[in-house]
């Protein structure tokens, strides 16, 4: 049996990138998902061949999150786990060139989205006796210079709530918990720049940032979403029933000191 055999779990932003990972990996471990994303098609196709259902989803519309979750009970009984994962990167450039549409979309997706997340899951799970919540945050909402700024400040509100929101719903047995990625393998960055229609274009967008974040990072690689979805599973099983109101950071070393490279490295006694 799987670690999260018999379960049911809801996650946003899963027909592409982190979400995907994370479906195909519950699954694995023996969750029925409901694959919920804005992309249509995409969506189908991976709730297709995961053997899951799709629920289009506009995560900054609160009807769309409250659909979703009625989704998992009315298919399959019951809501046992929320991934609120959904996001992209949102509004750039510099702080004087803020645009207010492009800012109020941003918080939409990327706060919005997860605490109306939130909201519904944890109305379905206080009714069946508990479950678990999982955002994905990120390591720009730890430290400046790793994202857009309204994005990094979105990103850090997520760990906030939740903190706020594991303290309240502990009683009813619900934990809540966030992940921060750090520089993850995924569609995010050739969207960001316009190319991901371009397949060419998109992996060699990937390939300069793997070889940045590989070359910044302790691990001496970039991430992949299995690595996401490998601390997803472990804060949706049992194994982490003692676990709540955490941010638990999955980046290689990205977010650690400097590189040991930097120091010296040898053993011998030196006198200053």
């Amino acid at each position: 049996m799987g670690r999260l055999e018999g379960k049911t779990a809801v996650i946003t932003g899963a027909a592409s990138g982190i979400g995907e990972g994370i479906a195909t990996r519950f699954v694995a471990e023996g969750a029925r998902v409901v694959v919920a994303d804005i992309d249509g098609s995409r969506g189908e196709e991976v709730a297709s061949r995961l053997g899951g259902r799709f629920v289009r989803c506009d995560v900054a519309i609160e009807g769309d999150i409250a659909a979703a979750v009625r989704a998992a009970v009315d298919t399959y009984g019951r809501l046992d786990v929320c991934v609120a994962n959904a996001g992209f990167g949102g509004v750039t450039g510099p702080i004087t060139d803020l645009d207010e549409e492009g800012f109020d979309r941003t918080v939409a997706v990327l706060l919005k989205g997860v605490a109306f997340a939130m909201k519904h899951a944890c109305a379905s799970m206080q009714a069946t006796g508990g479950g678990s919540v999982i955002s994905t945050s990120s390591v720009a909402g730890l430290m400046g210079g790793m994202g857009p700024h309204v994005y990094s400040a979105c990103k850090a509100a997520v760990i906030g709530l939740t903190r706020s929101v594991a303290l309240e719903q502990g009683p009813f047995n619900i934990r809540v918990n966030c992940i921060n990625p750090g520089g993850i393998a995924t569609p995010i960055f050739a969207k960001g720049l316009g190319v991901d229609s371009d397949p060419v274009a998109a992996e060699e967008v990937l390939a300069l940032v793997a070889a940045g974040v590989s070359a910044g990072t302790p691990l001496g690689r970039i991430g992949t979403p299995a690595d996401i979805a490998a601390a997803a599973v472990w804060l949706a099983s049992e194994d982490s029933s003692y676990v709540t109101g955490q941010t638990i950071v999955v980046d290689g070393g990205l977010t650690s000191t400097k590189r040991l490279a930097e120091f010296p490295t040898t053993t011998e006694e030196t006198t200053a």
